[in-house]
């Protein structure tokens, strides 16, 4: 059975870094392109990024564009999500999930699946 492990959440200040993982079990990430999304408390999902598993090409959110980075260590099979300049508004669970299709697709819904529980990010002073 696929498993996906979020990990690296935590409470960290507005400006500051959080460095979030994903792990796989019983598959390779790097044959797949693999998203991110989020979930924030009495809001829908958002997916926020996705890095493909041709060319390791990343999209973004314009949320989060230009202060979070996706990128793969094939080695440790493990896809990463750097986020930088937190702010209030990054706090939420989030998520890592196989795309079904392109990463073009990473802020569709129903193009993700398998995912994990989660890791919970809080921004806040």
């Amino acid at each position: 059975q696929v498993q996906l492990v979020e990990s690296g959440g935590g409470l960290v200040q507005p400006g500051g870094s959080l460095r979030l993982s994903c792990t796989a079990s019983k598959l390779f990430l790097d044959d797949y392109n693999v998203g991110w999304f989020r979930q924030a408390p009495g809001k829908e999902r958002e997916g926020i990024s996705c890095i493909s598993e041709s060319d390791d090409i990343a999209v973004y959110a314009d949320s989060v564009k230009g202060r979070f980075t996706i990128s793969r260590d094939n080695a440790k099979n493990t896809v990463y999500l750097r986020m930088n300049n937190l702010k209030p508004e990054d706090t939420a669970v989030y998520y890592c999930t196989l795309l079904k299709g392109r990463c073009s697709n990473y802020n569709i819904e129903s193009e993700w699946n398998y995912w994990g529980q989660g890791t919970q990010v809080t921004v806040s002073s």
